[in-house]
């Protein structure tokens, strides 16, 4: 069996939505075990609920909260964040600072890494979002995957769509008005198949 650990961050469920998809295309590839976990929230509930962010955070309790060990165990990791700035946020960053130790001892060293995201506009930041993560997924001495041109929805100009050869992604709107589409969450499963397979090669 290859295991596939998805972990990600969604304040208001688009990242969420996204790991759904990542996960269903995964568990398409025979002889793969899939988890999805969350990383853990370091706002507060009433910083959660000022952002109107509190009942998509209840909405998505019911995942466990990943440790750094879980990382261990896996075989591949697909990490999913939002973006912010350009960059991971901070619930992530937090995560994966946390990581020192397995760095030391090349625990993650030839596992199968890869990265989907989610951003307010069509141009704010994910492809520098998830190029930026892979440099931690390199120091880890991972192998990194991204979501190929076989995927031919990221070739569609018909609408705004998401995701890049880096990775699935999706444009959450400015006030988070959008939800993941077809389009889009047909790239994430693609990537949870492309990764399992790739994942299941090596293991």
């Amino acid at each position: 069996m290859s295991k596939v650990l998805i972990v990600y961050y969604s304040m208001y469920g688009h990242t969420h939505k996204m790991a759904e998809a990542v996960a269903t295309g995964a568990k398409e590839v025979e002889g793969c075990e899939v988890t999805i976990k969350r990383v853990p929230e370091t706002l507060t509930p009433e910083i959660l609920a000022m952002m109107g962010a509190l009942d998509a955070q209840k909405s998505i309790a019911h995942i466990p909260v990943a440790t750094v060990d879980d990382l261990v165990s896996a075989d591949a990791i697909i990490f999913g964040t939002p973006t912010r700035f350009g960059g991971m946020c901070g619930q992530m960053r937090q995560f994966l600072d946390a990581t020192g130790g397995l760095w030391a001892k090349g625990a993650l060293v030839g596992k199968v890494g890869s990265v989907f995201t989610s951003c307010g506009t069509q141009h704010g930041g994910q492809e520098a979002t998830i190029l930026g993560f892979h440099t931690t997924l390199l120091h880890h001495g991972m192998v990194v995957v991204g979501l190929p041109y076989a995927f031919a929805g990221q070739m569609d100009n018909s609408e705004i769509t998401g995701g890049s050869p880096y990775g699935a992604g999706t444009v959450a709107g400015t006030q988070g008005e959008r939800t993941p589409t077809v389009n889009e969450l047909a790239g994430a499963r693609f990537q949870g198949v492309h990764v399992a397979r790739i994942s299941k090669k090596l293991a």
